[in-house]
């Protein structure tokens, strides 16, 4: 079986408060984005896992692919597979690509041995492995509140719009970010402007918390933001804590050599 897992982007993120586990109360659309792995697995004599394409950092076993298989196998009587995994969006972006990873094996185990596991149950696995992943479940525009693991429905279509994602050769750690960010209640609650406002309205309205701390310290990146802007972007944000940055625009833009990092393109 072959499924494409896709990342996602955060339209606004806001930090709300602290919580006292230690983790923070968020608020974030989480959209959906055309820019996917591959994923492929078939029954075989053992399990085996193989990935191809960006090389991915840590243990094989700490794959997330690897983790829903176990999590399902814990439950349900299915074989080994041979897992075979061509990693394609950047790593550690803010674009959600492990979790989609991981997610889309679960939905993948469910549907090719027709487990008929319920999407709340397939949501409560993926909170297991991660906490963007449920939203892969779905995979549809949602508000992801609390610590990102609480989803509730936002009426949004960005179809027909022209999305670039740039990913710099930067890496953000997002603890660091996390601990220069100064959580406050927003002015404007995120769904009231993603629902009622056209992307055209949001520069000014829809905000990421972390650009603050994240410029700061990687001035590029606000370079790169401006670049978007000046390229005729009517939108464009940091994505989760850096480092990628994404421009919505009404139509192809003419310079993308002016982006430097991993370019991806594409009609939403």
């Amino acid at each position: 079986m072959v499924v494409f897992p896709n990342a996602k982007i955060n339209l606004g993120l806001n930090i709300i408060k602290k919580r006292p586990d230690g983790y923070h109360n968020i608020a974030s659309c989480f959209y959906p984005v055309p820019w996917c792995d591959i994923l492929e697995f078939v029954p075989g004599e053992m399990l085996s896992f193989q990935s191809t394409g960006i090389p991915i950092p840590g243990q094989e076993v700490e794959n997330l692919c690897l983790k829903a298989y176990h999590l399902i196998k814990r439950d349900f009587d299915i074989p080994p597979l041979s897992i075979h995994l061509h990693k394609i969006i950047p790593i550690g972006g803010g674009l959600g690509g492990g979790s989609a990873d991981g997610s889309f094996m679960l939905k993948a185990l469910n549907e090719y041995f027709e487990l008929n596991i319920p999407v709340k149950v397939l949501k409560d696995y993926a909170g297991r492995i991660g906490s963007d992943c449920p939203f892969f479940i779905e995979n549809k525009p949602l508000l992801a509140e609390g610590t990102g693991d609480l989803l509730s429905p936002l009426s949004i279509d960005l179809t027909g719009w022209h999305l670039v994602i740039v990913v710099p050769d930067i890496h953000v750690s997002t603890a660091v970010a996390y601990k220069n960010v100064t959580p406050a209640q927003p002015k404007y609650a995120l769904p009231d402007i993603i629902e009622s406002k056209p992307p055209e309205a949001w520069n000014s309205l829809l905000s990421n918390d972390f650009e603050v701390s994240v410029f700061s310290q990687f001035p590029e990146i606000a370079k790169l933001k401006n670049e978007f802007y000046r390229q005729g972007a009517v939108y464009a944000s940091m994505s989760g804590s850096g480092a990628s940055v994404y421009g919505l625009f009404e139509k192809t833009p003419q310079n993308l050599a002016k982006f430097k990092g991993t370019i991806w393109q594409g009609m939403l």
